[in-house]
Parts: C-alpha cells; sequence; structure tokens
C-alpha cells in the first residue's frame, strides 16, 4: 500500500482516538430487553451461573478493546459495552472474567465462562471445536516504533530479519511464520518471532529496540499511535478477519447471541459503543454464524 495511504489511515485514526473521552465511556451503555433473543436460548440452557452471562475479556490493557477504567478495577472497552448489550438483551446479569490469551480455549471447552470476547477472529480450524457470531470487521496491523527507519511493511521480505512481536496461537503468529517459510524458500532470513502476552511489556520491546514490529489488532495499534505518537503503522495483515463472540460448539447458544446482536444493530445500540470507542469503521451490518473463516 502505497505511503499516502498509510498516513490517510493514521488522520482517520487519530481524530477518531482524540474524540474518545475514556471518563464518559466509563458510564455503562445499556441495551433493551429482547424477547426474541431471548426466545433462542435453548430450553434448559445451564449458564455458568444461573440468570447470568459469563463473558471472559481480555485480561490486558488494550483500548480500545478492554481496558481498566480510572478506578483500576472496573473493565470497560468495545468488548465489555458488547458484552453488556448482550446480557441485557438476553434478561441476564453480566459478569466478566479478565482472561489470558491462552486461556480462553480451555475456559470454554471446560465451561469456565459461557463466552469469550477476547478479539477472536473466525479460522476453520478454531469453527471445529466453537460457535461464533461475528460482531465486527477487524484488520491485523504491522507496527514500529516513530522514529524506526522501517517505513511500510507489504510481504515477507520487509519482515526478513527482524524482531517481530506476535502472540503465541494467534493468526498474526500463522501468518508470520508463512512468511518465514517463504522468506527461507527464496533465500532470505526468516523474522525472529517474540513471543510476549503482556502489552506493556511490547510497548517496551518496541521503544527500547528489543524488537523491530509489532504484528496485532489494527484496531489496538492505530489507537496506540494516535494516542502517543511513539508508534506508527506500516502496514496491514494479508487478510481481514470476522471478529465474534465465541461460544462452545453445538451448545446453540450462538443462535441466541446473534439474534441479541442484530436486535442491538437494528435498534441503534451496537453503533453507540462502536462510535464511542473509535471503531464505527469496522461495523457489521448483521450478525453471521460460523461464517468462512481465515484459512492458511
Amino acid at each position: 500500500m502505497k505511503q499516502g495511504l498509510w498516513a490517510l489511515l493514521l488522520v482517520s485514526t487519530l481524530s477518531g482516538a482524540q474524540g474518545i473521552d475514556l471518563k464518559a465511556n466509563e458510564t455503562p451503555l445499556h441495551g433493551q430487553r429482547d424477547e426474541a433473543a431471548i426466545a433462542r436460548i435453548p430450553p434448559n440452557f445451564a449458564f455458568v451461573e444461573p440468570g447470568t452471562l459469563t463473558v471472559a475479556i481480555s485480561a490486558l490493557n488494550s483500548p480500545p478493546l478492554a481496558l481498566l477504567a480510572s478506578d483500576n478495577r472496573t473493565r470497560i472497552g468495545s468488548d465489555p459495552d458488547i458484552a453488556r448489550l448482550l446480557a441485557d438483551s438476553l434478561g441476564l446479569k453480566l459478569k466478566l472474567v479478565p482472561t489470558a490469551w491462552e486461556d480462553w480455549p480451555l475456559g470454554i471447552s471446560a465451561g469456565r465462562y459461557d463466552v469469550a470476547m477476547v478479539n477472536i477472529a473466525v479460522t476453520e480450524q478454531r469453527k471445529e471445536k466453537y460457535d461464533f457470531a461475528t460482531y465486527r470487521v477487524d484488520s491485523l496491523a504491522f507496527s514500529v516504533k516513530s522514529t524506526s527507519p522501517i517505513e511500510a511493511v507489504h510481504g515477507p521480505e520487509d519482515l526478513s530479519g527482524r524482531k517481530v512481536i506476535v502472540g503465541s496461537g494467534t493468526n498474526q503468529e500463522k501468518i508470520l511464520l508463512g512468511w518465514n517459510t517463504e522468506n527461507e524458500r527464496a533465500g532470505r532470513k526468516p523474522a525472529l518471532p517474540v513471543y510476549l502476552t503482556d502489552d506493556a511489556s511490547g510497548n517496551l520491546y518496541i521503544q527500547s529496540g528489543r524488537a523491530d514490529v509489532f504484528f496485532g489488532p489494527q484496531s489496538v495499534a492505530s489507537y496506540k499511535a494516535a494516542l502517543t505518537g511513539k508508534t506508527k503503522v506500516v502496514g496491514l495483515g494479508p487478510k481481514k478477519a470476522y471478529v465474534a463472540t465465541t461460544t462452545k460448539k453445538g451448545n446453540g447458544l450462538v443462535e441466541a447471541l446473534k439474534a441479541a446482536l442484530d436486535g442491538a444493530i437494528a435498534r441503534g445500540e451496537y453503533q453507540k459503543v462502536l462510535a464511542r470507542w473509535g471503531e464505527a469503521g469496522e461495523a457489521v451490518t448483521t450478525s453471521q454464524i460460523n461464517p468462512p473463516g481465515i484459512t492458511y
């Protein structure tokens, strides 16, 4: 992508980030009880806690998706907001469970929570074990220190020999390893994956030069670049992904979640959430159940 388009992306994101009022966003947005969605809950469905929708969200501070409020205790962000809309629509209380990325698959399988919302993208492999109801479209992005000589990442050759931060088991790791294979076949040095789970550590690695590139969700990368000016987005991943609520395969809850999301979209509640977190450009017009996932 041309450098001018990167500038356009950053200007657009800067406007969104500057328009985010974190203090105002600590006030919860509630949704309307939706009888049609409630009717889609399977008969005798066993919630983790009766009368409560238990939702796993990111334990990391990764705005605008999830972060701590000013009380350093309450979780806010677009994912908690959408989780609240779902609970309200289904006539349930909401319980948020801060969860590490590595823990959500076992947590869903073991029944520790009803839904996982940890910026989980739909993939064909994940669809074998989980059901998905989409609620956002997201890209992956490459970001670097603002003073880095790296101006653009278009493909494997641009990461040859670079130290790249990724999360273990993520789509970005799969892309990076695939690009490493291409680099090796072409006689180029592969990138060196740097596995981190803490966003603060990632920031430290980038600013100290211990890593060259951060590869993660575009919404998070652009938010940080616009808010602090210490990083810049220099490329997007090769594929866009549907981000979705994630539930145990075959338990039937996905139908109710889709209905709740569609109702929130129709009433404009969903759009208010994305708008106040600067994610309006990632909205879906309807939720899809188990759409075609990313393949590698």
